[in-house]
This record gives structure tokens, sequence and C-alpha cells, in this order.
């Protein structure tokens, strides 16, 4: 199967299609609506072929898609029909699940997207469980305040880095993580590396895309195939 992945952020829509070196961008921006994203992801993806759509949406998502419209971006996104705008079937995942999904290795796998906020979700046995971590309570606000964005500008470096190393160990221990991948614009910022951390690539995005639609044959002669990851929340 070709897939298109869409990966969607507050500056820029990234996509990559299957076969593709290159991925290409366009700016998004806080006007920008789900047929405005559509109409530019078609331009951009003019020339490639795609049977299936994969989106990382920058926001909670449900069964049905978007759950809430994204801070950072236009209205419209809840309802809207993204499978009738692009023609194909389309999977939906939060941003930073799908980049979480993309730098999976195996065990059990804790994602932490440093960038503007913080993005989250933990990967085992074949489930993706994404979660607002950044909601959690540190010093005299939640971790987001400390770790997004705002934090890193209002913390320092130096500040920051020390905030990085306390907190990923104890999260690690918390939810039993393997280890723990770093990514996100600002994890490559991290180092050095706290125990059982790795850096991750804001690149995986299309990895995760393209996992998305992975399928096992679980009984060839009797069932069609099954999808091999699931999504919880």
């Amino acid at each position: 199967m070709k897939i298109l992945v869409i990966d969607i952020g507050g500056s820029h829509v990234k996509v990559l299609a299957t076969g593709q070196k290159e991925s290409r961008k366009a700016p998004s921006g806080q006007d920008l609506t789900p047929p405005m994203m559509v109409a530019k992801v078609k331009e951009l993806a003019g020339d490639w072929e795609y049977e299936a759509v994969s989106i990382g949406f920058p926001g909670l998502v449900g069964a049905r898609g978007p759950m809430a419209e994204p801070v950072n971006l236009g209205e419209g996104w809840v309802g809207f029909d993204f499978r009738e705008a692009f023609g194909c079937p389309v999977k939906i995942l939060n941003d930073a699940a799908m980049q979480a999904l993309g730098s999976y290795e195996g065990r059990r796998m804790l994602f932490l997207g440093l960038g503007t906020s913080v993005g989250s979700a933990l990967i085992t046995d074949q489930v993706i469980v994404p979660f607002e971590i950044g909601q959690l309570p540190y010093r005299d606000g939640d971790l987001e305040d400390s770790l997004g964005k705002e934090g890193l500008e209002r913390l320092g470096q130096a500040e920051w880095q020390r905030v990085v190393e306390e907190v990923v160990p104890i999260l690690k221990s918390a939810f039993i993580a393997d280890y723990v991948v770093l990514g996100g614009g600002n994890g490559p910022k991290v180092d050095p590396l706290p125990e059982g951390a790795r850096h991750g690539d804001n690149e995986n995005a299309f990895e995760g895309g393209f996992r998305l639609w992975e399928t096992t044959v679980v009984h060839q002669d009797q069932a069609p195939p099954q999808e091999v990851w699931r999504v919880m929340g």
C-alpha cells in the first residue's frame, strides 16, 4: 500500500509518501483550516501516488478524529471528514504519538516530545497510549510550564537541562519503561542525556505514519489481515 503521511505543525505542514526520499512542506499557522490544509497537501503531493493517508495532528485525537480545536491552528478540525476530502482511507493520530511510533524499537518505550508543549506516549505490546503528561503537577505549575518552549526560555538552557535530568528518570521508573525517547524540536538540546534516554528525530513522524498501516495475517486461510498497532484513548 502506498501511504501519504502528513505531519501538521504550528509553523509548517510536512508531507512524505511511500517511495519518496525527500519530504515537502508548506506554511501552516493560526489561520490554517482543514480545507486549506487539504488543498496545500494536494498541491505538495500532486505528482505522488498514494492509496491511504496518515495524519499527525497537534491535539487530542479520538476514534473519529480530532476531539478539540488546536490552539495554534484555525478552526473546523472537529468533525471534519478527512476521508471524503482526500478520497481514500485516512488514519489520524496525535502528532507526538505518531513520532513515538516512528521512534519505537521494541519493548516498553516512553516518548517525550519536547517542543512548544510536551507531547507524550507510551508504546508496549503493539499498543500506543497517547496521554497529556505535561499536565502533571511540578513545582508551582505543571511539567509543561518547565519542559515546554516557554519553560526553556524562562529557565535558560542550564536550568532546563537540570529539570530534564531530574524528571526523565522519575517518569521512566513510574511508567516502567525500558527506555525513553526525547523527541520534538528541543529534544536535541538535551545534552548530556539522562541514563536510559536517547534522542529522537522529528522525521520519525513519517516512519510512524507508514507503520500505522502495517498489518499481519493471523490465520491466512480464515481471516483478513489484522492491524499491528492499536491506539488506546
